[in-house]
């Protein structure tokens, strides 16, 4: 009888707390990863992503997967029927190339947390979260080397990354406003450069960390004594290792506040160093050719992170050479043993 009575307690307790998440943007990075983590807590996930399933980055069957473009209102509706939670991570991005040539198809993100947002609101979402970025901070205050952290609130006054980092300071804003004026609870972080496997590291929307770990392997293979490096490597930046970002993620998410946070490393290094970093782990020495014509985008970025290590409890666990150690062992793999992961066409 105890028995029986353990195991009604039981399984009552996990229909509690098993709870049903849709994640936009389940086909990309940061997305894939999620789904993954929420997975393995046993909750029910719903997958969307614009990209063909063939191009996920992780896809598992067992969910119900989406390919449709979420900029449309009628697929938001049809994606959040019977959702708990809402997972944001949806957005056209990529690198400071791709940042600084697609303004206009960055600003049409806006679209995807609009119409999310709205629809919510009819299917009763219990809570929203949405993904920023750095990118939203005030140029102004990131033109030197090895700048102090930036502060949650140094995203005002607005001038933030053209195009990119407007979408995202502008969507933070709605969200704040649904919280307002129509009690939607919403989560906003802000994202420093997350890397990590299982991610983009060539074809144009790949970040600094994948970038020069992919051009350091290429000339290790192929013999090469250069690699290209955009600017004059002296830009700097802070680097979030992915285990870290859905940690972070999750602890924002739970959280009862309703600030935003920023969701990144305060381990700030040059673009040389980080270089100098690969090439200790490939054990090669390379020159650099700078192309000072390339997008560099601001002279320096890093994460204060008091804020949620003070009202969350939160703070990056990796180190930059442990994180770069791991990306770059799982992209020389995908560059060497023949299973390389599928390439994305530019329109994704």
């Amino acid at each position: 009888m105890k028995i029986s009575c353990l195991f009604v307690i039981l399984v009552y307790r996990s229909m509690i707390m098993k709870k049903k998440y849709l994640v936009c943007g389940a086909g990309g990075f940061i997305g894939g990863h999620l789904v993954n983590h929420l997975m393995s807590q046993g909750h029910e996930v719903v997958c969307a992503d614009i990209k063909p399933k063939e191009l996920w980055f992780q896809l598992f069957e067992n969910n119900q997967n989406f390919s449709l473009d979420l900029k449309e209102f009628e697929n938001c509706i049809k994606v959040t029927e019977d959702i708990d939670f809402v997972y944001n991570m949806a957005c056209n991005m990529g690198g400071m190339g791709f940042i600084e040539n697609n303004k206009a198809e960055c600003m049409l993100s806006v679209l995807i947390n609009t119409n999310l947002l709205r629809a919510c609101l009819k299917n009763k979402i219990k809570k929203y979260f949405f993904s920023s970025s750095a990118c939203v901070y005030n140029g102004q205050k990131q033109v030197d080397t090895f700048i102090p952290g930036l502060k949650e609130i140094d995203a005002y006054p607005a001038e933030p990354e053209d195009g990119y980092g407007w979408e995202k300071l502008f969507s933070e804003r709605m969200c704040r406003h649904f919280s307002e004026d129509f009690g939607l609870d919403t989560r906003v972080v802000r994202y420093h450069n997350v890397y990590g496997p299982i991610g983009t590291y060539d074809g144009g929307r790949e970040k600094a960390p994948a970038a020069l770990c992919r051009k350091v392997i290429d000339a290790k293979l192929n013999k090469k004594d250069k690699i290209e490096v955009w600017g004059d490597g002296e830009q700097t930046r802070s680097f979030l290792y992915i285990t870290d970002c859905i940690e972070g993620t999750e602890k924002v998410f739970n959280s009862k506040s309703q600030n935003i946070y920023n969701v990144g490393s305060d381990e700030q290094v040059s673009i040389n160093q980080m270089i100098k970093i690969i090439e200790d782990i490939a054990d090669i020495k390379l020159k650099k050719d700078y192309l000072l014509d390339k997008p560099k985008g601001v002279r320096g970025r890093s994460s204060d992170n008091a804020k949620i290590f003070e009202e969350i409890n939160w703070k990056p666990s990796i180190d930059l050479k442990v994180g770069l150690n791991l990306t770059y062992d799982w992209i020389y793999k995908q560059m060497t043993d023949g299973s390389n992961i599928k390439k994305f066409a530019k329109k994704y």
